[in-house]
């Protein structure tokens, strides 16, 4: 059923005017999470773009980040940008004009899915810490149970970068069948060490702030300067030296480095509009993410995949390197799945995914039309399997057009 504004004790949620939600576990259906416990409401914001096709098969779903939301873009001339402005919209590479895409908020977020600021059904009370572990195939499962609700059986596309990238990496694995094809940037297929130790230490930096309270700090101060302070170690590996170099190099100002301003300032930014709980769970389940899982191996669970998929790379990425989506791609390759791999070659770091739109709008814009050509009617779901051989399966050699 469709919700009006649930309820959250975390007072930075933005309830713009186009958020959706649906409710998509309660008692008779839980959601049963993958590391243990369940949930028996779940409640998801979402947004939509474009018009869904009579026969409900031009769905695209974006998933975002770690501190992203479900506004991928703006709605009209008059709302406020979202963290894919240049790529969604009409005439855009996730164009509106022929798709239907969905942006949900994640479960275990703070923009108005559920996660440890909403209330336990039990007792009304926030979850806090009593919140169970989420995991990215958790997240996954969950955007599954919106579609159900939508009534959309088949995706053209999954597409995200970072956390995102790995959600739609969940989606080729967990749901193989669901989606034709998958397009993840600057992601891997599973958290390598460096990348678990950086997200320790941010998680230690919020836990260590008196204000904390082990989580029970709903409708006092909250650990702001705990949070601004993981946010700013997140912020250092979202960067690259050269991107460090070119914004700031040794300039001051006020009698701090240039760059110490920015950090202080991305921090101050952060714990404004997200929920430190949130980014506790969040970050955790990043380090949960691996695509073989429960799996026999993790070729194994890679040579479920039938979706056609672009593997995109940052060249300056220190947080998820370059070489680890390379050899995800070869991985997938050795298996028989249909995967390419790109490079964006920029100086930005990690966030060449939010910043370096001209080079990444000619490289999916090449891979969207590849499964999705221009001449192609939207036909009904009758001639899926003409349409699963233009979108994808492993049984269309690689020079098929």
């Amino acid at each position: 059923m469709e919700l009006q504004y649930p309820k959250t004790f975390f007072p930075g949620v933005n309830f713009r005017s186009y958020l959706k939600f649906a409710q998509v576990a309660n008692y008779k259906k839980p959601l049963r999470l993958i590391h243990g416990g369940r949930l028996t409401e779940v409640i998801v914001a979402y947004e939509t773009y474009g018009t869904l096709s009579p026969h409900r098969d031009n769905a695209i779903l974006v998933t975002h980040a770690l501190t992203g939301d479900s506004h991928a873009a703006a709605h009209n001339d008059q709302d406020e940008a979202g963290w894919w402005e240049l790529l969604v919209g009409p005439g855009r590479p996730l164009d509106t004009n022929k798709y239907y895409i969905i942006c949900a908020n994640v479960l275990g977020g703070c923009q108005g899915t559920t996660g440890p600021a909403s209330p336990d059904p039990e007792d009304n009370q926030p979850y806090c810490m009593r919140f169970p572990k989420v995991t990215v195939r958790d997240m996954v499962n969950v955007q599954k149970l919106l579609l159900e609700h939508l009534e959309i059986n088949h995706l053209v596309l999954v597409i995200g970068g970072s956390m995102g990238g790995m959600q739609a990496l969940e989606w080729a694995v967990t749901y193989p069948g669901f989606v034709d094809s998958v397009a993840a940037i600057a992601a891997p297929g599973y958290a390598s060490a460096q990348s678990i130790a950086y997200n320790k230490v941010g998680r230690q930096a919020v836990m260590t702030d008196v204000d904390w309270q082990d989580g029970n700090y709903y409708g006092g101060k909250g650990p702001v300067q705990g949070l601004a302070l993981a946010r700013a170690l997140g912020m250092i590996t979202y960067q690259s030296e050269q991107s460090m170099t070119n914004k700031f190099n040794r300039r001051t100002r006020n009698g701090q480095f240039e760059v110490e301003n920015y950090l202080d300032y991305q921090g101050k930014c952060l714990a404004e509009r997200f929920d430190a709980n949130s980014y506790l769970y969040l970050l955790q389940a990043l380090d949960f993410h691996d695509l073989g899982y429960g799996y026999a191996s993790y070729k194994a669970a890679l040579a479920r995949i039938e979706a056609k998929v672009l593997v995109v790379g940052v060249s300056s990425d220190i947080l998820y390197p370059a070489h680890q989506q390379r050899e995800l791609a070869e991985a997938m390759k050795s298996v028989g799945v249909r995967a390419e791999y790109a490079e964006v070659n920029s100086p930005h770091g990690h966030d060449g995914f939010l910043i370096d739109f001209d080079l990444l709008r000619p490289i999916l814009s090449d891979f969207i039309n590849s499964v999705t050509p221009s001449g192609l009617p939207w036909g009904p779901s009758s001639f899926r399997a003409i349409r699963m051989a233009y979108f994808g399966a492993r049984l269309v050699p690689e020079s098929y057009p």
